[in-house]
């Protein structure tokens, strides 16, 4: 078994999510998984379909963004990952979709604020959207340009609490503590961003849920006391 083997397996399960819980459609969106200890990340080929993918064709990339193992180009957001590896601490996956609700919200310029509990069963707080990228970021390199502005969108924020993001104009991201993880954060970010988009059809003045409630309910799934879901072995 090759050392990339695990990451390569992880990061192909994690795209086939993507895929099966239509977050893209075509060849859209990506998503990786990265390993500290080898220093290194797999993370979807360019270009290519779901239904081509397997754990041969993902592409690995070291924290200097060069391939290390893989013969086909890596994801053009590749840098994207890249960039939220190297500043995120504990994150080990990255996800990037184009599901229509965080994209039309993204496409808006607007975080989308903690509304109702489902939203706060997934972050501690509104969903942020970026600034619009500069032209002088665009110009020296887009795409790494693109996580340090997620970047410092999370300034004084814990990356780990709000594990998603829009980026202005483009679309979401989202991470965890594994792939998956963030596929399934990136799935939820769908999901609360089309309950926000019905809940301001209802009532375009409706106001962001009380923080204790809010803090309530994010706590009891993912603070040190949790007792959301069942123990482990």
């Amino acid at each position: 078994m090759g050392k990339y083997d695990a990451i390569k397996e992880e990061a192909c399960a994690a795209n086939l999510e993507v895929d099966r819980l239509k977050l893209a459609n075509l060849t859209w969106g990506n998503a990786s998984a990265f390993d500290p200890a080898l220093g290194a990340f797999a993370i979807k080929p360019s270009g290519l379909g779901y239904g081509e993918l397997s754990p041969e064709s993902m592409v690995v990339v070291d924290l200097e963004g060069r391939v290390v193992e893989g013969d086909l180009r890596p994801s053009s957001d590749t840098k994207t990952h890249l960039v939220l590896y190297r500043n995120f601490e504990g994150i080990r996956g990255v996800c990037h979709s184009h599901s229509p609700h965080a994209v039309a919200w993204a496409q808006a310029k607007r975080s989308i604020p903690c509304l109702g509990t489902t939203h706060a069963d997934q972050t501690a707080g509104e969903i942020p959207c970026t600034p619009v990228i500069s032209p002088e970021a665009v110009a020296r390199d887009y795409e790494a340009g693109t996580g340090e502005l997620i970047v410092e969108t999370f300034r004084g924020r814990k990356p780990l609490e709000i594990p998603m993001v829009l980026v202005a104009g483009h679309g979401p991201f989202a991470w965890g503590r594994s792939a998956m993880d963030a596929v399934h954060y990136a799935a939820a970010l769908e999901e609360v961003a089309r309950m926000a988009i019905l809940t301001y059809a209802i009532d375009p003045g409706a106001v962001p849920l009380p923080a204790h409630v809010m803090r309530k309910h994010y706590e009891r799934k993912h603070g040190k006391s949790a007792y959301y879901g069942q123990p482990g072995p």
